[in-house]
């Protein structure tokens, strides 16, 4: 069933740059109230300025739950209950598995992992006592393949897979969708200095239309391209083999990418500090 998102009251994490503020920037002109979430209010608070539409600016620290929570809560007494949450903070290191930094682990597991957890119990209830309510995450083409150089990264994509496909079971029935985007390499800093592959590297705009077809149509995952999905389908059922053979012509080897380049430097020391928050 067709929806529209005009008149939705619709919360976005990590919202101030890059995906999130194209995912604002889409919502927003489709006619949603947006709310802004991020750790950087200020730039939370010049991207709402910016984009035209009826949106607003909120502190938020996903791995916070008192943070999350006063976040919800801001928004609803601002606008009422919120009919969609869009997870989207996240942050990524990439390099060798044995040069990872143990801290670049951890604030990993914690934004992009425990902050999706975080979203998912904090606003599913309210939305079940309601009988409605949409909670999309974004995820990445690393939930179904694992690039090397990304170990870290892809298993907090795996993990939030496999979380939202139990809790999605345990929800069925209750009116509450969860729903799943999974991109390909997106042009915003988080991806700087990585390779894309054969794979044409995406803009923040097109992440945010797939977002906005989600809302529309809910379902439980969308590939950004959508071939994308087809090859992850092709991958499940081929033979070990075959399926590591086409994971090495698609997958680009982030490890030779990223090798003697400080292109992604000032990006990690700010984004594994807990600094700041982005997302594939």
């Amino acid at each position: 069933m067709r929806r529209t998102p005009a008149g939705m009251i619709i919360a976005v994490t990590g919202g101030a740059r890059g995906i999130g503020r194209e995912i604002a920037r889409t919502l927003a002109a489709a006619g949603a109230r947006v709310a802004i979430g991020d750790r950087d209010l200020a730039a939370a608070e010049r991207t709402a300025a910016e984009l035209p539409g009826e949106l607003a600016a909120f502190p938020t620290d996903v791995t916070d739950t008192g943070s999350f929570a006063a976040f919800l809560d801001a928004v609803a007494d601002r606008w009422g209950p919120i009919d969609v949450l869009v997870n989207n903070a996240g942050v990524m290191w990439v390099g060798p598995f044995d040069e990872e930094p143990e801290s670049a682990v951890r604030r990993q597991l914690e934004v992009n992992v425990h902050g999706v957890i975080r979203g998912v119990r904090l606003a599913a209830p309210r939305m079940r006592e309601r009988g409605r309510g949409q909670i999309i995450t974004i995820a990445s083409g690393a939930s179904k393949f694992a690039p090397p150089g990304e170990a870290t990264y892809a298993a907090t994509k795996h993990a939030v897979h496999g979380y939202l496909d139990a809790v999605r079971a345990e929800l069925h029935g209750s009116g509450v969708r969860l729903s799943l985007v999974l991109p390909g390499v997106v042009d915003t800093e988080l991806a700087a200095g990585t390779a894309t592959g054969p794979v044409r590297r995406l803009a923040p705009a097109e992440v945010g239309r797939a977002v906005l077809r989600v809302v529309r149509r809910p379902r439980f995952e969308l590939s950004v391209p959508r071939r994308l999905g087809f090859a992850t389908w092709l991958a499940r059922v081929l033979p070990d083999p075959a399926r590591y053979r086409l994971q090495r012509v698609l997958v680009p080897d982030q490890v030779a990418a990223v090798a003697g380049d400080t292109t992604r430097s000032a990006y990690e020391d700010r984004a594994l500090t807990g600094t700041d928050e982005e997302t594939r």
